[in-house]
């Protein structure tokens, strides 16, 4: 069965971009695995904590692989760990973006959060930062001939800057290219360089408001991730 997709508005959904270079996004691939792991622990206990090592050993295994068999293992992996629940149910908000450690604590997260730890394994697995990017999208729902789109969150990697994005999805674990995914309409989305206009290959804005991104930065880099060398 397909996972549920997210129910933000999207005009609440275009308040959420932040200010990257605050919070130094060029250090984000350093994770503190031994401050993860006691934080699991503490917080969420043994069954967090045993996470923290899985999914150490996941980026580990996957580091000298290419980067197709990173973006596939780390996509099945986080789809098969963790189960979708909305941010109400899990955190009593309409919306929260939950860092890595928090998700693992949860064993849960909405779109946005499956997202997040995506990119953020993915990097410290190898990859690029200007190669990925979380992206807004409008999901078709209700079959082909439907009308009815839902707010929706996905990665998407570029091998380069004009090729066409892979789509990693909570929704499904294939990886497939954007034109493999109609029900999908890109929205914006946003790296490190800037946000992005629907499909567009060069940043049409700089992110210069602090938000929801800026907040889960910060938890994360307390948490470990993030640390600067």
């Amino acid at each position: 069965m397909p996972r549920m997709l997210c129910s933000h508005s999207f005009r609440r959904i275009c308040t959420v971009f932040t200010l990257w270079a605050v919070c130094g996004l060029s250090a984000l691939s350093a994770w503190d695995y031994d401050k993860l792991l006691k934080l699991a622990q503490q917080r969420y206990g043994s069954n967090a904590a045993k996470t923290v090592v899985e999914l150490q050993n996941v980026i580990n295994n996957v580091k000298s692989l290419p980067e197709a068999d990173k973006l596939k293992r780390v996509n099945e992996y986080i789809n098969k760990k963790f189960q979708f629940i909305d941010d109400q149910t899990v955190w009593q908000q309409a919306d929260y973006w939950a860092s890595p450690l928090e998700m693992i604590g949860k064993s849960a997260g909405d779109c946005e959060d499956f997202s997040i730890i995506k990119y953020m394994t993915l990097v410290d697995a190898g990859v690029a930062t200007d190669k990925l990017r979380l992206s807004y999208v409008k999901a078709k729902i209700g079959g082909t001939n439907s009308t009815l789109t839902q707010a929706h969150m996905v990665v998407t990697y570029y091998a380069d800057p004009d090729a066409e994005p892979l789509i990693l999805d909570n929704l499904i674990s294939e990886i497939r290219p954007a034109s493999r995914r109609p029900d999908l309409t890109p929205v914006f989305s946003f790296n490190q360089g800037g946000v992005y206009a629907g499909s567009g290959s060069q940043a049409s804005a700089s992110i210069d408001r602090l938000s929801r991104w800026k907040d889960v930065l910060l938890r994360m880099q307390a948490d470990g991730i993030g640390q600067k060398d």
